[in-house]
Order: structure tokens, then C-alpha cells, then sequence
């Protein structure tokens, strides 16, 4: 029920997040939900692509500092209280929300929510408890 998100640290400058996208386009990988978070002097990417394997690889390769990290992708109605429904869950059982960032389905009615909690194993069983879907990963890699 985990989901492998890759983070990519770039310098914060004119042309490195294309540089990225280029690579992996170029070798076929597939950015399936993505995260860009800044400061002055850099960025953090976090993406969910349908080859991480691949992706680090490849990126390594050029010269970039890549890691992984599991993360969780949650399905959520798109409608006003959703994720808040999901927030009070979670805050109930003490459970921190370190990141998270959303995307809607191409032809759903749901929105995804990845999150990156400080007690995932534990999240994913009050979630799951509570009868909200937990997305495989094989589910978002795939195109």
C-alpha cells in the first residue's frame, strides 16, 4: 500500500527543472504527480513516476542527487470536506502529515492525496480502519 516517490534536489536556477523533465522524457519515463517545493538556493522535486528505478538511474547518471521515500496515496471524493474528513482522522490518532500534494484522476470523480506521514504503517491502518481507500502503487505507475 506504499508508494515509491523518488525527490530530486536541483539547484534553484533558470533551466534545471527542464533539464530534469527533458531526461526523463527523453528516456521514456512517465511523471505521474509531481511536488516542487524552494528556497533561494535550491529545490526539492518529489515525483511518483511509472519506473523509479529507472528515473534514479538515469538521473544519477546526469549528475543529480536523487532519493527515495514511501509515501501514501489516498483516494479522496473531490468535493468540499474530503480531505478534511481524512485530517481529522489522522489528527485523532496523533498522527503528523509531514508533505502531501494532490492530483485528480483524468476520468474519476476522486482526487488522489500523496502523503508523507511520520508514522506511516500506523496511518495507513487508521485509514484503512476508517474505510478510506488506500491506493497500490502499481495503480499510479501505470499509465
Amino acid at each position: 500500500m506504499k508508494v515509491e516517490q523518488i525527490s530530486i534536489f536541483i539547484e534553484n536556477k533558470s533551466g534545471r527543472l527542464a533539464e530534469v523533465t527533458r531526461i526523463l522524457g527523453e528516456t521514456g519515463i512517465n511523471i505521474r504527480a509531481l511536488s516542487l517545493a524552494d528556497t533561494s538556493d535550491f529545490g526539492i522535486l518529489r515525483l511518483i513516476v511509472n519506473d523509479g528505478a529507472k528515473a534514479t538511474t538515469v538521473l544519477k547518471e546526469s549528475g543529480f542527487t536523487v532519493s527515495k521515500t514511501e509515501v501514501v496515496a489516498v483516494e479522496v471524493p473531490d468535493r468540499p470536506g474530503g480531505l478534511s474528513a481524512i485530517l481529522q482522522t489522522l489528527d485523532r490518532e496523533a498522527i503528523n502529515v509531514e508533505y502531501m500534494y494532490a492530483f485528480v484522476e483524468r476520468c474519476g470523480e476522486n482526487a488522489v492525496i500523496i502523503f508523507r506521514f511520520d508514522e506511516t504503517d500506523k496511518a495507513i491502518a487508521v485509514l484503512q480502519a476508517q474505510k478510506f481507500n488506500i491506493l497500490d502503487g502499481s495503480r499510479l505507475y501505470d499509465v
